[in-house]
């Protein structure tokens, strides 16, 4: 994809990108795509796919008691504990406002830890990693943002979320629609939104605007950015996913880059 070279032009030490399809082919890649790079919060939708491996497999309950009191499994998942952003206090009643928050995801590892028994960074692997292949992949410490991973595994995560072979169609469709809509809230990076709509573990785009993705990506599209640089969209009305590792911390070069890049590669994929 002839897009995917605009990587080229971005202000950054390195960078790597591809598309894969609904359907796990790999449309195209750009960069060295087996270079580890930390991913900062794109941790979190895979940390999320763990949780709901471990609920389907009977370890939790998305609505059992977590968090702060009156949270669940999940208001974690969703940012609706009312926890900070990063820090273990309490700033809103479960479900009444959108708190982006790295705490929450942490408390959702320690959760996960003690239901199975194991680690939540073995866990992960156990459950995601391992299964898809994903062997540059590895979380070294906070389940909000301490992933490493590349862009050839996470080609593989894009492809399963879109075809899901970990679980169950069902509960990939719900990760991925409105909990609590109409919440208002920040979108790191971007300001308030109103609405802030986030699903299970994935930011969904909706309206949102400004917005890391592009201004031609249906409101279907849902994923995730993270402030090491990174981002991972799927949007189901396009049939295909795109993922985007650089070197650079997110800031105003990539408030620039990134919708262009993401509109060019639509345009080309609907070509």
């Amino acid at each position: 994809m002839q897009s995917l070279a605009m990587i080229e032009n971005w202000p950054v030490p390195t960078a790597a990108a591809a598309v894969v399809r609904a359907d796990g082919t790999v449309a195209g890649s750009h960069g060295p795509t087996d270079r580890r790079f930390p991913l900062a919060s794109v941790t979190k939708p895979l940390a999320a796919y763990a949780v709901l491996v471990a609920y389907e497999e009977g370890a939790v309950e998305l609505d059992e008691p977590a968090g702060p009191e009156g949270a669940t499994v999940r208001h974690l998942l969703a940012h609706t504990s009312g926890l900070a952003f990063d820090e273990h206090r309490i700033q809103a009643a479960p479900g009444a406002r959108r708190i982006y928050s790295n705490a929450g995801f942490e408390v959702l590892g320690d959760h996960i830890a003690k239901a199975t028994d194991i680690p939540f960074a073995d866990y992960l692997h156990q459950a995601v990693l391992e299964p898809l292949g994903m062997a540059s992949t590895t979380l070294e410490g906070s389940p909000a943002k301490d992933g490493v991973s590349t862009v050839g595994d996470l080609v593989r995560f894009a492809a399963e979320v879109q075809a899901p072979r970990l679980l169950d169609p069902r509960t990939v469709l719900e990760a991925m629609t409105v909990v609590h809509p109409g919440l208002s809230g920040i979108l790191p990076g971007y300001g308030s939104q109103k609405p802030n709509d986030w699903g299970l573990g994935f930011e969904i785009r909706d309206g949102k605007s400004p917005h890391w993705t592009g201004a031609s990506s249906s409101p279907r599209t849902f994923g995730h950015f993270g402030q090491s640089g990174t981002f991972l969209w799927v949007d189901p009305d396009a049939g295909a996913a795109c993922v985007a590792l650089a070197d650079r911390a997110f800031g105003p070069w990539a408030i620039e880059a990134w919708p262009p890049f993401t509109d060019a590669v639509l345009t080309e994929l609907r070509g």
